[in-house]
């Protein structure tokens, strides 16, 4: 039986890399290039365009990620229960992976408001004017900082994803081990 886990890996690792440069260049491409637009009364909706031409390739890419990750953790979960500091990597990388999730719809959430500003002058996609409406000028203004923590999560998945593959070397299992039976014998 093979134990090597080629396509859950690239399922986990692909996703994560789509679903942090879809944030990344959103932030940095697509709502920055929003401001560029002549008619302030499209910026809102060429944000909003871009954004749901998006939508599912994000999806994709998120499903795929929970799918690769969670296979991995189950094909590594003795790995995961007994290695020590695997077991608080995991932990954390599912609490920033809900963060991450969470994120992500409340990011859609403003967004759908913020496009309700289609056809209302905003300086850009998280930038309202002095005359857009107060519902659009506070989802926009939220947004203005949810756009940046997306890509700081999605970033620390995959920060956590390579300290997970730096822990499955042969030495690492070995201390690891080690040092999780030390610490139980103490107990």
């Amino acid at each position: 039986m093979s134990t090597r886990n080629t396509v859950i890996r690239s399922l986990h690792d692909l996703g994560a890399a789509a679903w942090f440069g879809g944030s990344l260049m959103g932030a940095v491409g697509l709502n920055g290039a929003s401001a560029a637009v002549r008619d302030s009364q499209d910026r809102a909706r060429v944000s909003a365009a871009g954004w749901m031409k998006w939508a599912p390739v994000n999806a994709a890419a998120i499903g795929a990620h929970l799918v690769g990750g969670g296979a991995i953790l189950y094909n590594n979960r003795k790995r995961a229960k007994y290695q020590s500091g695997v077991t608080s990597n995991t932990i954390a990388k599912i609490a920033v992976t809900g963060a991450a999730l969470g994120a992500t719809a409340y990011s859609g959430v403003l967004g759908t408001k913020a496009a309700q500003g289609q056809g209302h002058p905003v300086q850009g996609a998280t930038e309202p004017s002095s005359s857009t409406p107060d519902d659009v000028a506070s989802a926009q203004q939220q947004l203005r900082y949810v756009q940046w923590v997306l890509p700081i999560l999605t970033g620390t998945i995959i920060l956590l994803g390579a300290q997970q593959g730096e822990q499955q070397r042969p030495s690492q299992i070995a201390t690891g081990l080690g040092n999780k039976l030390a610490r139980r014998a103490h107990n």
